[in-house]
C-alpha cells in the first residue's frame, strides 16, 4: 500500500479547500495512506512581531534562541496544528495531531548551535508508530519539532521533517506545498528536474532563500528511496517534479 506525504506551508488555511480534501479522499479510495507535515512560519513570524520580537532568517532557516523556540512551540502546537486537525476531522477523516513528544516521533540533533541556536536536523523517525497509525487508517498530522536524546526541543525545518518522514516510510510521493507553483527558471516554470540538476540550479542561483533547504531535503528523500517529490502550490497540481535519475543513466 503506497504512502503519500504532504507538507503544508504558507498560510495553512489557504491550502485546506474543497479540492484539497477531495484529493485526499481520492487517494484513500485508491488505497493510499496519507501523512501530513505542517509548517507554520507565517504564523510564527506574525506572533513574534505581535510580541515585539525580531525575526532572523538565515539561508531559509529561522535563527532560534530560547524565546523564539517557546513561541514556535506555542504557535505550532497551540494554533496551527489544532486548526489543521479540526478541519480534517470536520471532513470526516481520522486525523491525529502529533509532535516530537509523541513517543519520540522525531528525534533530532543541533544543526549549528552557535549560528542558528535551537535549530535541529532529524536524526531518527519513529517509523513503527506511524505504520501502526496508518494501518488503522489514521492521518498523522505532524509538527516540525524534534527532541534530542537529552530532552531538548528543537525547531526543525518542516521540509526536512517531511522528507525524513517520507524516507522512513518509503513513500511513493512527497508533495512540498509552497506559495509558488514550482521552480521557476527565468520566465519558465520547470515541470521535471532530476536530483542531479538541482545542484546546478543552486549554483546558478535560480533558487534562493527558503527554496534552498526545500531542495536539499528533497534530494535526500529521493536518494533514500522516495519515488518522486513535487514542489507545488496545490496537491491537485504536480508543479515541478523532482526525480532520481540513476535508473535512467543505467538504461542509457
Amino acid at each position: 500500500m503506497g504512502v503519500i506525504v504532504v507538507k503544508m506551508g504558507g498560510v495553512a488555511s489557504d491550502n485546506l479547500d474543497a479540492a484539497f480534501f477531495d484529493q485526499i479522499k481520492t487517494w484513500q479510495s485508491q488505497g493510499k495512506q496519507v501523512v501530513i507535515v505542517h509548517g507554520g512560519g507565517y504564523y510564527i513570524s506574525e506572533m513574534m512581531q505581535r510580541l515585539g520580537q525580531e525575526v532572523h532568517i538565515q539561508n531559509g532557516l529561522r535563527v532560534t534562541d530560547a524565546g523564539t523556540l517557546e513561541i514556535t512551540r506555542m504557535v505550532l502546537l497551540g494554533q496551527v496544528q489544532p486548526l489543521i486537525t479540526t478541519k480534517f476531522l470536520a471532513e470526516g477523516f481520522h486525523a491525529l495531531g502529533l509532535s516530537a513528544g509523541s513517543d519520540q516521533l522525531i528525534q533530532g540533533d543541533f544543526l549549528n548551535q552557535r549560528e542558528l541556536g535551537f535549530v535541529g536536523q532529524v536524526s531518527q523517525v519513529n517509523q513503527a508508530l506511524l505504520t501502526v497509525l496508518l494501518e488503522k487508517e489514521h492521518i498523522p498530522i505532524i509538527a516540525p519539532l524534534g527532541i534530542t536524546t537529552e530532552g531538548q526541543w528543537l525547531n526543525i525545518n518542516a521540509d526536512e521533517v517531511a522528507c525524513k518522514v517520507a524516507s522512513a516510510l518509503q513513500a511513493e510521493a512527497l508533495y512540498l506545498l509552497t506559495d509558488v507553483p514550482g521552480i521557476r527558471k527565468q520566465d519558465e516554470w520547470l515541470t521535471r528536474v532530476s536530483a542531479e540538476q538541482v545542484s546546478q540550479l543552486v549554483a546558478e542561483k535560480v533558487v534562493t532563500g527558503g527554496m534552498l533547504p526545500k531542495l536539499a531535503s528533497a534530494q535526500t528523500a529521493l536518494e533514500s528511496g522516495v519515488t518522486a517529490v513535487y514542489i507545488t502550490n496545490s496537491i491537485v497540481s504536480q508543479g515541478t517534479e523532482l526525480y532520481y535519475q540513476e535508473c535512467l543513466q543505467l538504461e542509457a
